[in-house]
């Protein structure tokens, strides 16, 4: 987020907070805030696009709203999240850094990073 708000410095943020439970690979909410999108282009920022369930979570909570447009953009992709997005979400535009193989059995990306969350608050 600090990156692309250097880009656009004067951008309108919202945040929907997901978290992944270890056991099912599905996410839970723990916080959401979305400004006024009606009729506004929207990008949706998540460092990793995995199995594709906490982006279609957030763009579904997007498109509810009625955006002119949404994006989505990540550092590293799973082939099957990008298909599960595509899949519901046809118009939406998915940029990401890399596409990696494939997700293993307990559904993170391969090679990938880890848990970007871990990485990111330090719980390595």
């Amino acid at each position: 987020l600090d990156c692309a708000t250097d880009i656009i410095p004067d951008v309108t943020v919202g945040f929907v907070g997901l978290a992944r439970d270890e056991e099912t690979a599905l996410a839970s909410t723990y916080y959401q805030k979305l400004p006024e999108l009606r009729g506004k282009a929207v990008i949706v920022l998540d460092p990793m696009l995995a199995t594709g369930g906490s982006a279609i979570y957030a763009l579904r909570q997007i498109a509810e709203n009625n955006p002119y447009s949404i994006s989505f953009a990540c550092i590293v992709a799973a082939p099957e999240g990008i298909d599960a997005v595509q899949s519901e979400f046809p118009n939406v535009s998915i940029t990401c850094g890399a596409i990696d193989r494939e997700l293993n059995s307990k559904k993170y990306i391969v090679p990938g990073l880890g848990d970007f969350g871990d990485r990111l608050y330090g719980n390595l």
